[in-house]
């Protein structure tokens, strides 16, 4: 059986310590008051969305600081129970314990970026492959929402066209959960595919791709921005995928494409096609939101990511 060591816990403690100084807590405790003395007042529950968004965020943050509490003083009361006892051994089980914990709080030093608690809209777009590539982009799909499953997230299907023999061609989640973008935007990119297709009558290796898009949703989409009509392109599409034969057959969905940037939203979760384009337009300016603060056109490489060919060369995955 390993015997703690004083190394042992002075390394566990740096690198708690380490963690508390890059979560900047007592910002954070400044920040929790504030959210709390304004959700005392009379007309907070008056806007019932942003009231729970406030009660999260308070939850979020109240989570943080009292886990740093607690390891804090766990590992205090090790190393007095370590400078206390003659049998190390016996202490190796409450280490582990308290290191095993101080792990799952370091993830919160890499997801301390601007957006990383945001929800996210997700897009899988099938690309080299011709039908291999669609049953490709569906395989994705079920991955994401496996993944989804299992970490507790709430998902919605907000567009998806079916591919012309199986698979799909093009979808669009929406994920609703704790770091959702800050655990899924390393995803962004070119996903490829090597395997026996059951496709082909040969029976031969084949090589197909997709491309995956990860866009953080703004909690407040600034009300101001305005879209000049001249700036977009307005199509109403048949939906596609489930949703029963009024869905089908109607041209409900829709389609907007933002001609400066080249961005392209759809909805089809509505059977209105005015509460269609409205939630359009609403992933739009969450698409564009960071960039119009900014007044640079340029800035869209940094949610959207450079353009890049679901293609040879550009995969991130295999």
């Amino acid at each position: 059986m390993n015997i703690l060591t004083k190394k042992d816990i002075k390394s566990s403690k740096t690198v708690l310590e380490s963690i508390i100084n890059s979560l900047n807590l007592t910002k954070k405790e400044q920040q929790l008051k504030e959210l709390e003395k304004n959700s005392l007042k009379e007309n907070f529950w008056a806007d019932n969305v942003n009231a729970q968004s406030v009660m999260k965020q308070m939850e979020r943050i109240r989570k943080e600081i009292d886990t740093a509490k607690d390891l804090t003083n766990d590992m205090d009361s090790l190393i007095e129970l370590y400078n206390m006892t003659q049998d190390k051994e016996q202490l190796m089980d409450e280490y582990n314990s308290i290191n095993s914990k101080i792990k799952e709080f370091q993830r919160l030093k890499f997801l301390s970026g601007k957006y990383d608690n945001h929800n996210v809209l997700l897009s899988i777009h099938a690309g080299q492959g011709g039908t291999e590539a669609n049953d490709w982009a569906q395989m994705l799909l079920r991955m994401y929402q496996m993944y989804c499953d299992k970490k507790g997230w709430k998902y919605d299907i907000e567009n998806i066209v079916s591919g012309n023999e199986t698979g799909i061609s093009t979808v669009t989640m929406k994920i609703l959960g704790e770091y959702v973008y800050g655990l899924l935007k390393k995803e962004h990119g070119t996903h490829r595919l090597v395997r026996i297709s059951p496709f082909n009558a040969q029976g031969l290796r084949q090589t197909t791709f997709a491309g995956i898009e990860v866009v953080p949703i703004l909690k407040k989409i600034d009300t101001d921005i305005k879209i000049a009509d001249s700036d977009i392109e307005f199509k109403a599409v048949k939906s596609g995928g489930p949703g029963g034969q009024k869905v089908n057959k109607t041209s409900s969905a829709v389609q907007i494409t933002h001609i400066p940037t080249g961005i392209t939203v759809h909805s089809s979760t509505e059977r209105s096609q005015v509460q269609n384009k409205e939630n359009a337009m609403n992933l739009l300016k969450s698409k564009l939101a960071k960039i119009l603060e900014e007044e640079r056109v340029e800035e869209i490489s940094q949610i959207k990511g450079n353009y890049k060919q679901a293609s040879w060369g550009n995969q991130i995955r295999n």
